[in-house]
């Protein structure tokens, strides 16, 4: 996307002060690369979203304030992904949190219960082979431009994590660490890793070696030793240092490097959620 780039106007939190800048402490994340998180000082007690931001747009006139975060930034192999969700004013899953703090059970039963309760909700993937041909943040920007394009219902302002999308022209706030603090980001960020985890699984089966199901692509010893020892898999980025110079050694077919076409892996995704969301939600 020409011209994207890293917002300008970061809003920082109010009750931030200078001592913000000392490394915090880390905390259990099952979600997150090595399973801990570091929490800085200045958001430490507020690690279960609320409704503060979208509260403040709401009263500005905005109805319909979407929420909008991706997973997979970090990864080697599979595309980054990203979800746009708005939720009814002030309802709100039990448990919800950024997603890399949750368990995957608790993920699989938010995820339900978000798809089937929130006014729109939507995901968007950007593959491999265009994250290596626009870097890595133009492709996170595509794929949340995409998602809040996708909404069945157009919303009046966003709510993002760190950085804006200056190709869509509507209202947005962007916050630092949004996906702790706001429950619309928390949400998306949700329903984006539990349809990335879920593409990855089926990654694994079809290119086995890596142990993608467990490390859903981040660079994890037995993905390195999968590397090493097989070389690369049409779904791998080949901009990223780990991947770079090595070659496919044969062994799986010549696909083009996104393996499933990114709007297949969305439909699938989505018809995916379709079937989970007609089942009960406790």
């Amino acid at each position: 996307m020409p011209g994207a780039r890293r917002s300008s106007y970061l809003i920082e939190d109010p009750g931030r002060s200078s001592s913000a800048t000392r490394r915090g402490p880390s905390i259990f994340a099952p979600g997150a690369p090595g399973g801990r998180f570091e929490v800085a000082l200045w958001h430490r007690e507020r690690l279960d979203p609320d409704f503060a931001e979208e509260q403040i747009l709401w009263s500005r006139g905005y109805r319909h304030v979407a929420g909008i975060d991706e997973v997979g930034r970090g990864c080697l192999a599979g595309p980054v992904t990203a979800a746009a969700v708005i939720l009814p004013p002030n309802w709100k899953p039990r448990g919800l949190r950024d997603s890399k703090m949750l368990k995957p059970e608790d993920r699989a039963r938010l995820d339900v219960e978000i798809r089937a309760r929130a006014v729109a909700w939507s995901i968007a993937f950007v593959g491999p082979e265009l994250i290596d041909r626009i870097n890595i943040l133009q492709a996170t920007l595509l794929a949340s431009t995409l998602a809040a394009a996708r909404l069945p219902i157009r919303p009046d302002a966003l709510l993002l994590d760190a950085v804006s999308l200056p190709e869509i022209r509507i209202h947005q706030r962007v916050l630092v660490s949004a996906d702790r603090l706001c429950a619309s980001v928390a949400a998306a960020s949700v329903i984006a890793k539990v349809a990335r985890d879920r593409l990855m699984v089926e990654m694994d089966a079809r290119y086995p070696g890596y142990d993608l199901a467990r490390n859903k692509g981040y660079a994890a010893p037995e993905h390195r030793a999968g590397l090493a020892a097989l070389g690369l898999t049409p779904i791998h980025r080949l901009s990223f240092a780990p991947c770079r110079n090595r070659e496919q050694m044969g062994l799986w077919d010549d696909a083009p490097a996104d393996a499933v076409d990114a709007d297949e892996l969305g439909a699938q995704a989505d018809e995916a959620g379709r079937h989970e969301v007609e089942q009960p939600v406790d």
